[in-house]
């Protein structure tokens, strides 16, 4: 698994019956727990997030969002310009998002409705002793749609 975060490509099979889309490439080894995230509108921006060891994959199942995912230098005293990688994610590019511990993620939805589920290699209590918490307009200019 790498160490960056990284879209993990998934594909849809169509026929009359409908569709099946599948991540084949996303293993499930290691997972602790899911949940599943609908914001209430398009305003509500959850950021930043972020864990020195926890692992998480984001799977869209209805609607789109806007990833942002920063590397961590210093967790007491993070870097004001980090690096910055930015995902569109949408539930009709079938697809995981792995971002690897080290990271704080912050995310939007991009349209109404739409929903989101997270997957984490740790438990509720894992989680809560390794997360820290910055201010949502530390890197990225939410209504601008780009870093600082």
């Amino acid at each position: 698994m790498s160490n960056n975060p990284a879209f993990i490509p998934g594909d849809t099979f169509k026929d009359t019956r409908g569709s099946i889309s599948f991540i084949n490439d996303f293993q499930l080894d290691g997972v602790k727990r899911f949940y599943a995230i609908q914001p209430a509108n398009i305003n509500i921006i959850r950021a930043w997030q972020g864990h020195r060891e926890e692992q998480k994959w984001f799977y869209v199942v209805a609607g789109s969002f806007k990833i942002v995912v920063v590397k961590i230098d210093n967790w007491e005293v993070p870097s004001s310009d980090p690096d910055i990688h930015q995902f569109d994610l949408n539930a009709d590019n079938s697809g995981v998002l792995h971002i690897p511990g080290g990271y704080a993620n912050g995310f939007k939805a991009i349209e109404p409705n739409s929903k989101v589920i997270v997957f984490s290699d740790f438990t509720v209590q894992q989680s809560a002793n390794d997360e820290y918490r910055f201010d949502q307009n530390k890197w990225f200019d939410w209504e601008l749609n780009k870093p600082k």
